[in-house]
Order: C-alpha cells, then structure tokens, then sequence
C-alpha cells in the first residue's frame, strides 16, 4: 500500500525528520506515538503532500527554506513529487490536527466539501455512512461548524475525510482535546472504518494508551527520528515504553 523510505524534512537548518521509514499494508491500522514536537504532524505533511505546498508557500514569501528528501511509493507508485491533490485523487486523504474545520459554514457544507472527488452516488453512499458511525452528526448538520464541540467537530472532520473516498485515511491526532467518552467514540468509529470499508489507516498520537487497542503495528518516535516499532503487543511488553506513551 503505502511505502515511506529515508525520509528528512528540514526547516531552514533544522532537523524536523530524520531518516524516517515506515510501511502500512491493505487494510491495517498503524500507530505512530511520540511526544510533542516529535515530527508526527510534519510525518503526516510529507506523506500527504502538503509539505511540498508549504514549501513552495514559503518560498514565494521569502519565509524558511524547507527541504524535502527520501522517496514515498503508494500502490507500487513513486509519488514523492506528487501536490497533495494529486495524492488526494489515488486516496490519500488527511485528516489534520485541530480538524481544520470550515467554522462559517454547517456541517453539511463541510461534509460537501470533501466530497469534491466523489460521483454523486458515492456521496450520497458515504453521507449515509459517516451518519451510521457518527449518529449525533445528523442532527448537527445545519449548525456552523464553529459551534460544535471538539468531539463533534473531530466527527464531522473524520466524515469530510471520508467523503474525500480514501483508500489511505491519514488521522493527525484525533484525539487531541477530547474526553475519555468522545475518545472511545473515535477510536471505535476507526475500527468500524477499516472493517467495513477496507480503509488503510495511519494515526498519530501522544498519548497512546486509547489508540495501541485497535493498531495492527506501531512506531514510536522522539525528536525527529524513529526510535522503536513493533506490534502493540511488544511495545506494551516494553516498561520504557508504557511509562512514557501508554501511562502504565
């Protein structure tokens, strides 16, 4: 599925990625744990793309020099100079940190708005979806979407991911700011996703004692760089590891 070798990001002459390699297969969920400023959310830049957009950003506004290296293949093709709407259209669709919501306008209009790729069918098929795992959502769906809670805007962020019809679904830490209750509602949702729909899907956390449940495999970094990877078990098997990632 998705191939990710040697990857390093840098901004100006800092190191944001360091040699960074990491495979997800057909439909499996892979874990990448690691605290704060650990390089996960530049991680899910660069195998989406929207680094290459950022560079290109800074470079017209005379910002920092970013620096993109290694290669990245998806499907048996290298797509390491792909925009992100190119990687977007073979299905890999990003689900960001803090959701990135539209605030102005609803819920729907949102959902819509993912849905630019889709035929009609799909849409109207996968809006019936995101509504089944994500049942509050319906009754949300006039109401601007800067006036959800953090739970209700991670569901409809995670249902605009999906109406994109990814076959790689890239999840920023979806858990960012919610309680224990809306934590599980995501994580169960995730695993219906990839059960029902075949989804392969790669998420980020900091903290992953709700996330390690559900992940087929999982890599930990730390400044940068990859540190460990494993199945969940044998991470959970690890006492370093429990203390720092899982609070055990």
């Amino acid at each position: 599925m998705l191939a990710a070798d040697g990857l390093m990001v840098f901004y100006e002459n800092m190191l944001a990625l360091n040699n960074i390699s990491l495979r997800c297969h057909e439909n499996q969920i892979v874990g990448v744990f690691g605290a704060n400023s650990a390089g996960k959310s530049t991680l899910m830049y660069t195998l989406s793309g929207i680094i290459l957009d950022q560079k290109i950003k800074e470079k017209m506004r005379g910002g920092e020099q970013i620096t993109v290296m290694g290669e990245i293949t998806f499907e048996g093709r290298e797509i390491s100079g792909l925009r992100p709407h190119l990687r977007a259209r073979l299905g890999i669709v990003l689900c960001p940190e803090r959701r990135r919501l539209f605030p102005e306008s609803s819920v729907m209009e949102n959902l819509k708005i993912g849905a630019y790729m889709a035929t009609r069918q799909e849409s109207r098929d996968t809006l019936d979806y995101v509504l089944e795992i994500f049942p509050p959502l319906e009754k949300l769906l006039r109401r601007p979407a800067g006036f959800l809670s953090g739970g209700e805007q991670q569901m409809a962020a995670i249902g605009r991911a999906l109406m994109a019809q990814p076959k790689l679904l890239l999840l920023d830490e979806p858990l960012l700011g919610l309680s224990p209750a809306y934590q599980q509602v995501v994580m169960e949702a995730v695993k219906r996703i990839r059960e029902a729909k075949k989804i392969s899907i790669i998420v980020t956390e900091q903290y992953a004692r709700p996330v390690i449940p559900i992940v087929d495999y999982a890599y930990i970094m730390e400044n940068g760089s990859g540190v460990m990877s494993g199945s969940g078990q044998e991470l959970l098997d690890n006492p370093d590891v429990k203390a720092a990632y899982f609070g055990v």
